[in-house]
């Protein structure tokens, strides 16, 4: 197993070039299984779970060729089987969004449940309802094995969804948009990377109507066919390089890093003291950062908790909490989604954060205080966790060893990297 070597105590400063949005690569590249002509996709990270989704692919039988430059050629020519490798499809928590365009190209699936993060409960309950509400019938034998079939998807007219999730919103599109007849889907997702779903599904040929909102008008087509599309920035990669940047007291400017979707990342991380400025579709994160907690009225303690967009996004909670540990003054975390989401931070307080973990879901930081490194060592139990530690290493005086690095690698795209060509010191070993 990896791990990294961080020396903290060196700012960040230069230039960098946000990745293409993760969340958006492994939608999109299932969604190539909805035409048997060719598809063209431009900004693919180089990640892990890419590559994983990749695997998938070519074990059904989907012709893949690198372009070069993030681009992708996907020509799902012939599917030549309708069950998922267990193995292959249990990497990652995307796998599960197979089963829409399966559905809708061969009528059958087997899948197993998703690997992914270990935050908290997942359940698939909405993705389960609303594929049944489009005909499909659906078993689930031991050990999280589904068997899904279809005798012709058919429209499910009103469809609300009983949660705001990303992958059963994008799963019920992907099905919909081939099924007989009208889906409105209600209570939809309508973050960036399922937005860009919908704009890549109609410039195939569908019909996806109220995109960015949470009503998607879905008339279904017959068949669909090739495209070219690019997907855009990765913003939780920006939002985390804007924390980064912040608690090392450094000054970055990051291109392509879309703006108008960090509005309200802009009002949460003011209230722990970090402003950037908007430059073109560039942002650029000055030195001169106050990092002072911002007291709510009253001088009450302020509050920082994740919405449905566009509210505050789940997945910066951790890269908010490290930044909460160098700012003045007192908030609380709460993030009501994931229970499992805050169990790092015991992590961060042996490297000298004042933090109290109230329960499961709420953090209460005071904040203002230097970190120590830890030479011995901490783990990475997600993606965004572990990235919240290599901001830790970074502010920390001394050395930091990161280790279970693979789970970084599957969500930021040679982070290391990235964090050199900015001046950080940190150096992968194996």
């Amino acid at each position: 197993m990896g791990k990294f070597i961080i020396e903290g105590g060196h700012p960040l400063r230069g230039t960098m070039t946000a990745s293409g949005n993760k969340n958006a690569a492994l939608k999109l590249l299932p969604a190539c299984l909805l035409t048997d002509e060719p598809v063209i996709l431009h900004n693919i990270p180089d990640i892990q779970d890419v590559r994983s989704t990749f695997d998938v692919l070519h074990d059904l039988g989907v012709e893949t060729e690198n372009l070069g430059e993030g681009s992708w050629r996907i020509h799902a020519r012939h599917v030549q089987k309708s069950k998922l490798d267990s193995r292959l499809a249990g990497r990652t928590r995307a796998s599960f969004v197979f089963s829409g365009p399966m559905l809708a190209r061969m009528g059958q699936v087997e899948l197993p449940l998703p690997g992914g993060d270990v935050i908290g409960g997942r359940p698939l309950d909405t993705h389960i309802r609303a594929l049944k509400a489009l005909g499909v019938d659906v078993s689930m034998y031991p050990r999280g094995q589904f068997n899904m079939n279809v005798d012709g998807l058919r429209g499910a007219g009103y469809l609300l969804l009983a949660e705001a999730s990303v992958t059963a919103t994008e799963n019920t599109l992907m099905a919909a948009v081939l099924a007989k007849g009208e889906t409105i889907i209600d209570n939809a997702a309508s973050e960036p990377h399922v937005q860009d779903l919908c704009h890549f599904l109609n410039q195939m040929g569908a019909h996806i109507g109220g995109i960015g909102s949470s009503r998607l008008t879905v008339q279904g087509v017959d068949r669909l066919g090739g495209a070219e599309f690019r997907i855009g920035s990765d913003f939780m990669e920006v939002g985390s390089f804007i924390g980064a940047t912040a608690v090392t007291h450094g000054e970055v400017r990051i291109q392509n890093a879309e703006p108008h979707n960090l509005g309200m990342i802009r009002l949460v991380y003011e209230k722990l003291g970090v402003h950037w400025i908007d430059d073109g579709n560039d942002i650029i994160i000055p030195a001169d950062q106050s990092l002072e907690i911002e007291h709510a009225l009253g001088g009450r303690i302020p509050e920082i908790k994740p919405m449905p967009w566009p509210g505050f996004p789940p997945d910066l909670m951790s890269i908010a909490l490290v930044m909460a540990t160098q700012a003045n003054g007192s908030i609380l975390l709460h993030d009501w989604m994931y229970e499992s989401r805050f169990f790092f931070v015991d992590h961060l307080a042996f490297m000298g954060a004042r933090i109290v973990l109230c329960d499961p879901h709420r953090v209460l930081v005071q904040g203002g205080n230097g970190m120590q490194a830890n030479p011995q060592g901490v783990p990475s139990p997600d993606i965004r966790a572990g990235m919240a530690m290599i901001m830790a290493g970074l502010c920390a005086k001394g050395e930091t060893t990161i280790h279970n690095i693979q789970q970084i690698d599957r969500g930021y795209e040679r982070v290391d990297e990235k964090l050199r060509a900015l001046g950080a010191r940190i150096q992968r070993t194996e």
